[in-house]
């Protein structure tokens, strides 16, 4: 599931980098929207599931240092634990669920994820969930975002909104959602690998893609300082809107 090599090669390639740094600039200014936003503006030049393989490398790396720096690991499997495995099951499934969806399925799949992810962001819905009944909500969590996760990759939102309702403290939301960000990365790639989604090719060019992720990502940090966080995710959710509206009629 490697690239074509063709006499547009090249400018596919120079898409999904420039699609890849602003997903890494995203992520600096937000803290949080590289596969947000580079899985679908790649997908409309390339196949939905090679975008999901070309930001693995890059999507892994930062988490991978996000819990270095950030992550709580004992305090996150103790209180999350509902909520990771049931989405790391249910990612595989979701992976294999959509093997035989064509392409143009793939692409319906990938529009609502982002529509859904979309109205997440937009309207900040607020639960109130009590102590006793955590477990089945993260649970539950687990599953839908699992779902969508291993269709599409865009999980994000829901955790993100679950962990909101929570009223955890910065540090707190932080830490333990860099945890589940990885644990939900790394059953995505691997049952990509296994059932053929991901080729050695699609590695290669993922690592390739550290470069304009990291450009991106300091670029975002400058950003983050000089502009309102909440004028530059009123942009980036028309944007995405468009996006999505773009993928239904590809």
């Amino acid at each position: 599931m490697s690239i074509p090599f063709s006499t547009d090669t090249l400018l596919v390639i120079a898409m999904c980098w420039a699609a890849i740094m602003c997903g890494g600039l995203i992520k600096g200014t937000l803290g949080v929207g590289l596969p947000l936003f580079a899985v679908p503006v790649m997908s409309l030049f390339i196949s939905s599931t090679q975008a999901i393989a070309l930001v693995s490398v890059p999507v892994l790396v930062s988490n991978i240092w996000q819990v270095r720096q950030e992550g709580s690991l004992k305090t996150s499997l103790k209180r999350f634990w509902p909520l990771m495995l049931t989405q790391a099951i249910v990612t595989v499934f979701s992976v294999y669920w959509t093997l035989s969806f064509s392409v143009r399925e793939l692409n319906m799949v990938l529009a609502f994820a982002l529509i859904v992810a979309v109205v997440l962001m937009a309207f900040k819905p607020s639960f109130n969930i009590p102590p006793e009944k955590e477990a089945a909500a993260s649970a539950l969590v687990g599953v839908t975002s699992g779902l969508l996760g291993g269709a599409s990759s865009l999980m994000g939102p829901i955790v993100i909104s679950y962990m909101m309702s929570l009223k955890l403290s910065r540090d707190e939301f932080v830490g333990c959602i860099s945890v589940i960000y990885f644990n939900a990365a790394w059953p995505l790639y691997l049952a990509m690998w296994h059932f053929g989604r991901m080729s050695l090719d699609d590695v290669g060019y993922s690592f390739l893609a550290i470069v304009p992720m990291f450009l991106g990502l300091q670029a975002g940090r400058k950003i983050r300082h000089r502009l309102s966080e909440e004028t530059f995710r009123r942009a980036l959710l028309g944007f995405l809107m468009v996006v999505a509206l773009l993928l239904v009629f590809r």
